[in-house]
């Protein structure tokens, strides 16, 4: 019978598509990974793996191969759950990707989760980068898309549906004066894209009815609560969650435009690896947030928990012309 170790090894490299990568994410010298490959194909007598200083190609026997020991080590992994899931209280770490619009809400649940499971440690890693769940290691992603993930190997559940809506402070729109939708691409806009001087925002309303802004936002982050906190302080027109500009609408801070308009309908939803083998900790957590986050997220969607007035609730001065090139306009 063949090491579990060289296998493991192996299943490894061809998983991470390299030794490299493979021994970062093992937390092992490359080396050490590169002896039991070589033990493993000298003990089968093939080639499993093709080498250049650049590139890995796993052969075609080798691929048949790996495709076997994945299984088998899956059966092993369920194993060793069965031991784990006798146990009475899930512990250890678990690891969390959670997008940055989502963390105010995460963290709610955080000190609930940790009154009920003490002994689980939740690593979180917030970023609106797709996250590669098994390359990086991470046991749960929660992900908001237009339509939801279907990742071959990964079990998919649905928690909800969010939106995000236009916000400014009410002093910004005083002097920005009414606003017609086809403005908003010569108005100060905010923008979750980091990278390019450009943005496009599609916006839809009720009906269906739907367009596109291309803008040049004053200021581009990825990360909703630096943007929360400029649209607070006048520095333009944000389009933030509902939970998250929810509180500052409630207590004036920031107030709604254009809300017949509404980005496009994001579906929460968690993805994580099969089910065989999942330890308690994972499925304690998996579990908690299913049953916890989508009741958040539809307290923030009811009208009374997040007031959306209309324009004409705002107190607005009649001429506006002189006003929005003195904040900033655009230049066609």
């Amino acid at each position: 019978m063949k090491d579990l170790n060289d296998i493991t090894y192996f299943v490894a490299v061809v998983r991470h598509r390299g030794f490299s990568t493979a021994a970062r994410a093992l937390g092992v010298p490359k080396s050490l990974l590169s002896k039991h490959v070589a033990n493993l194909e000298r003990e089968l007598g093939v080639r499993l793996l093709e080498r250049s200083t650049r590139t890995l190609r796993v052969t075609e026997i080798g691929q048949r191969f790996f495709d076997h020991c994945e299984q088998a080590l899956a059966s092993v992994e369920t194993a060793e759950a069965v031991a784990a899931s006798a146990q009475t209280e899930p512990k250890g770490t678990v690891r969390l990707a959670c997008p940055n619009g989502f963390a105010p809400m995460v963290a709610q649940l955080m000190p609930s989760f940790h009154q009920r499971f003490p002994k689980v440690q939740v690593l979180i890693a917030v970023s609106n980068r797709r996250v590669d769940l098994m390359a990086e290691q991470i046991d749960i992603a929660l992900r908001a898309r237009a339509e939801i993930d279907m990742d071959a190997g990964l079990v998919v559940r649905r928690l909800g549906a969010a939106r995000r809506y236009l916000v400014a402070s009410p002093g910004l729109l005083a002097q920005l004066g009414p606003i017609a939708v086809e403005e908003l691409a010569q108005l100060p806009t905010l923008s979750m894209n980091s990278e390019h001087a450009t943005d496009r925002w599609t916006l839809v309303q009720p009906d269906g009815t739907a367009t596109e802004i291309v803008h040049r936002p004053i200021l581009g982050c990825d990360d909703f609560t630096v943007l929360e906190r400029a649209a607070i302080e006048g520095v333009g027109i944000a389009l933030l969650p509902e939970h998250m500009c929810r509180r500052a609408i409630q207590i004036g801070l920031l107030a709604p435009v254009l809300p017949e308009w509404s980005a496009i309908e994001t579906i929460a939803h968690l993805v994580f690896p099969t089910r065989q083998g999942m330890l308690p900790a994972v499925r304690s957590l998996i579990e908690h947030l299913a049953q916890h986050l989508p009741t958040i997220m539809a307290l923030c969607s009811e009208p009374e928990a997040a007031p959306r007035p209309s324009a004409h609730d705002i107190a607005l001065p009649a001429g506006n012309a002189a006003s929005r090139r003195a904040h900033g306009r655009h230049p066609d």
